[in-house]
């Protein structure tokens, strides 16, 4: 149970807290971020959800709701993860198991011997997008077509013996979860996550009920400023209405910091919240420890500099996509290419969530100087 009080009392230096809140608002003051929300607790106290900027990109300053809500696109990740952790803990799967197991069409072009650890390490050989993502975006395909899509692709190396980041690795871990559960992917994250955590405000992909109504849900989605390439995508882009209800598994939730916050808690709480088992303690630990290091065919540079837990990213120096320059080896999370990091990082018991809705590249370091702030605020 997350309860809320003041900066000091939550182990916060009050006046450092403050700067970091300062430097936030003057980056969205100077329209350098269009918005931005955040939610940081230790040890079960928080401060609240902080929201800063604007609801829409020519809205007033200072329009954004209270209750705004971001496309945090790669975040979902280690959520979809958790899914699969999910089925190990109850027999379902095993890490080692091929993926043609449950998806027979995947051995397609050599790649039989993909296991669910290769998906959830970014060690398959998948590509990150297809060679013809643009174009399925463009006819509106739904998930099942990238999945097909996946299934066709050759390996770019063989599975466990390079480290690349692949979004349909996830595409296909989703599928797995809807082969083997009878449900949609989606679905069972609700079901399993989202309800028992009360992450009322949370899809992955907005349903058509969020579009309905005198005051629809999708009015407090934060509009995005997309990258160049999305410009005139009007029909396709971060921001369509096809986009956010596509729900796709590596990069489609819809949530908010506090929601968030409720995740994180969970997992810093090795899979408890409010007295329920949502996850096993093994299953936290097992996600959140590299998990490259008893691959033997990786090369022992990426073992150790770009470490893997199962879905979740261990704390990564030199890189844009990183969580701050403070933090400790203990520590993991995710961020998302929209402009959105979530870190946990159990030495000091603390989590945080800063989500933005300016894209994460070229380099992230307006992500990266305010992780920075709120490391140094610690006491």
């Amino acid at each position: 149970m997350l309860t809320v009080d003041s900066p000091d009392t939550c182990g916060f230096d009050p006046v450092r807290w403050r700067a970091a809140l300062e430097s936030i608002q003057d980056l969205c003051n100077q329209d350098v971020l269009p918005s931005a929300g955040m939610f940081v607790a230790r040890a079960g106290q928080t401060m609240g959800t902080y929201v800063f900027g604007r609801q829409m990109l020519a809205g007033a300053p200072s329009s954004i709701r209270e209750d705004a809500i971001f496309l945090v696109a790669s975040i979902t990740k280690p959520i979809v993860a958790c899914g699969a952790l999910l089925l190990l803990e109850r027999g379902r799967l095993a890490l080692d198991d091929r993926v043609t197991e449950f998806i027979p069409e995947f051995g397609q072009q050599d790649k039989t011997g993909v296991t669910i650890r290769h998906l959830l390490t970014h060690t398959s050989g998948l590509p990150d997008m297809l060679p013809n993502n643009q174009e399925l975006r463009e006819q509106h395909a739904p998930v099942a077509d990238f999945v097909a899509n996946t299934c066709g692709v050759k390996l770019d190396f063989p599975s466990g013996h390079r480290v690349q980041y692949q979004s349909m690795g996830f595409a296909i871990l989703g599928e797995v979860i809807a082969r083997v559960t009878g449900s949609p992917c989606p679905q069972f994250l609700k079901d399993e996550f989202f309800d028992p955590l009360e992450m009322n405000d949370t899809a992955l992909g907005a349903p058509d009920t969020w579009f309905e109504g005198p005051h629809p849900r999708v009015d407090r989605i934060a509009e995005l400023r997309v990258p160049d390439e999305q410009q005139e995508m009007l029909d396709w882009n971060w921001n369509s209405r096809y986009w956010r209800q596509l729900g796709v598994p590596w990069g489609g939730l819809l949530t908010t910091p506090r929601d968030l916050g409720n995740f994180s808690s969970m997992m810093l709480n090795r899979g408890q919240f409010k007295g329920n088992s949502i996850l096993s303690p093994a299953s936290v630990l097992a996600a959140t420890r590299n998990q490259l290091t008893a691959m033997k065919n990786l090369p022992e540079e990426e073992r150790r500099c770009k470490p893997w837990g199962l879905g979740w990213r261990l704390n990564w120096s030199g890189h844009s996509a990183n969580f701050g320059d403070l933090l400790g080896p203990s520590s993991y999370g995710h961020w998302g290419a929209t402009g959105t990091v979530l870190w946990i990082d159990p030495a000091t018991e603390t989590l945080a969530i800063f989500l933005t809705t300016l894209p994460q590249e070229p380099r992230g370091v307006h992500l990266t100087r305010v992780c920075n702030q709120i490391s140094a605020a610690l006491i």
